[in-house]
């Protein structure tokens, strides 16, 4: 595969227009570039507890699982090898990849939300979606929205509590939900607990099985994407799947496909998803003119058997250690192929550092318009990338965030997490690891299976590590830009230290 230093010539001149006007501001880029050239699609396939080794084409020595569509689409495109999640956990990420902020600067410090609550993001806070709509673009969400939302009964106008439905009622109204933070459409559930309540725009519409999400988040998004190819305006289609998170329900003709069992077959049809999106843009004539991108919103989950996996010789992080929930690089290192035919070199690889947090900067980049007021505090546009070139960033790092809350922070090749184990579910749980040091140090690019803990040796770099984080933390942004402040006042960085008795 091709890497940033080895992009062939021609896709670089294809992109030098992009990557030169971008110095010279927003303004000129817009005037020179995208009114000639209109602005490209956007289709953001998000899929629910992949792990990075559950795509062949990422771990071929230790992936036994079928994806020939995700395979095809890296060979189109550009694997970034490095990508993280917001989180290692659901909601955390949802919140992160719209916002470009980090979600633990809000009120969620730890776990995820549950539905039947006012929305996460507030009115007043941009989103991809409201952005890309003063940009002229049509925008859609088809899949699980997990940030929150209220239910009410339409006959009384009252909020409906999680206390009095087992799931959201048939007819519930929803007045502060994906239309009401961009979006045109919205057709999909809220998170997995309540899949079979399926939501149409601002309304509960019916109950259905969950075996029968998928196949209809498929069939939506295909109907969708062919419903667009008479319109001049461009379409921003974020398609957040529902697979391969529990409860794992392959349709009946995806059962049995895969030798390793239910999850197997789960991962196969969520990849076929993928590819009749992909066809469904080659049908359109559209194929071309829009940048798609795969991803994942955490690692793997145990629930989906993983040492069982494991004997079968298929390791559902790859070479990185742990998953879904933990500070571990399997919890947050995910999935991400980029395919945007003619700026995007086929067959290419990028190794630097990104995060789902940096999806809105580059779409801002891409368009050539600055990012709107109160957003974007965390995120740095990828979009040199694209063509091989290095990213600038005026963030020091990366913040990691696990379900538990517990920190870390990645600089170029060292990570210190401010955790004794995972911070998740994998073994040495936090409790289990009350007797190991306080924090882990590792180098990643000697340790990627970070086994060595040099916390206690170089203790210089920990510091310097730690120093960074804090303001990064305290100053409510990442990135250079006008004054932030997180949505609470405290933040414990340190979850699993015990307290200093004072005496």
């Amino acid at each position: 595969m091709f890497s940033p230093q080895t992009a062939t010539l021609q896709t670089r001149l294809r992109l030098l227009p992009y990557l030169a006007l971008l110095s010279l501001g927003p303004l000129l880029f817009e005037t020179k570039l995208l009114s000639a050239a209109g602005l490209p699609n956007i289709v953001f396939v998000l899929c629910d507890d992949l792990g990075y080794g559950d795509v062949n084409c990422l771990a071929p020595q230790t992936c036994k699982m079928s994806t020939p569509n995700a395979d095809q689409l890296a060979r189109e495109g550009m694997i970034f090898s490095d990508a993280h999640s917001g989180a290692s956990v659901c909601t955390p990420t949802r919140y992160g990849l719209l916002t470009g902020r980090y979600s633990w600067r809000s009120k969620l410090q730890n776990g995820v939300v549950t539905g039947f609550e006012p929305c996460l993001i507030p009115s007043t806070r941009p989103t991809i979606a409201t952005y890309l709509k003063t940009q002229g673009y049509h925008t859609a969400i088809i899949g699980k929205w997990h940030l929150n939302f209220q239910y009410i009964d339409p006959a009384t106008g009252h909020s409906l509590k999680r206390s009095d439905h087992k799931i959201p009622p048939v007819g519930a109204t929803i007045p502060d939900g994906p239309c009401d933070r961009g979006f045109d459409v919205f057709h999909g559930f809220h998170h997995a607990r309540d899949m079979k309540a399926v939501i149409e725009n601002r309304q509960v519409i019916e109950h259905d099985d969950e075996i029968n999400m998928l196949p209809r988040l498929t069939r939506k998004a295909v109907e969708y994407i062919q419903s667009r190819p008479e319109s001049s305006q461009p379409f921003f289609l974020y398609l957040p799947l529902g697979s391969p998170h529990t409860p794992i329900v392959p349709s009946a003709q995806w059962q049995g496909v895969s030798p390793l069992g239910p999850y197997g077959d789960f991962v196969a049809e969520t990849d076929h998803a993928l590819g009749e999106v992909m066809r469904a843009l080659q049908d359109i004539g559209q194929s071309e003119n829009t940048l798609l991108i795969f991803s994942s919103d955490n690692g793997c989950s145990k629930a989906a058997d993983i040492e069982n996996l494991a004997r079968q010789g298929h390791l559902v992080s790859g070479q990185f250690r742990g998953s879904k929930a933990d500070i571990w690089e399997g919890g947050h290192r995910v999935p991400f192929i980029a395919r945007w035919h003619g700026h995007i070199a086929p067959n290419s690889t990028c190794q630097q550092t990104i995060t789902l947090v940096d999806l809105f900067a580059t779409l801002s980049n891409l368009i050539g318009q600055p990012t709107p007021a109160n957003s974007c505090e965390d995120s740095v546009s990828f979009l040199p990338a694209f063509a091989g070139q290095s990213i600038s960033s005026t963030r020091q790092g990366v913040v990691h965030h696990s379900i538990s809350g517990h920190f870390a922070y990645r600089m170029g090749d060292w990570k210190l997490a401010l955790a004794n184990g995972s911070g998740g579910w994998t073994s040495p749980t936090e409790k289990e690891a009350q007797d190991l040091p306080e924090a882990q140090l590792y180098n990643l690019a000697e340790d990627i299976a970070e086994s060595n803990n040099l916390y206690a040796v170089e203790a210089d770099k920990a510091k310097q590590l730690l120093l960074q984080l804090e303001a990064d933390v305290q100053k409510g942004r990442s990135t250079n830009g006008p004054e932030a402040v997180n949505d609470i006042t405290t933040i414990n960085l340190w979850k699993s230290r015990p307290k200093k008795n004072p005496n």
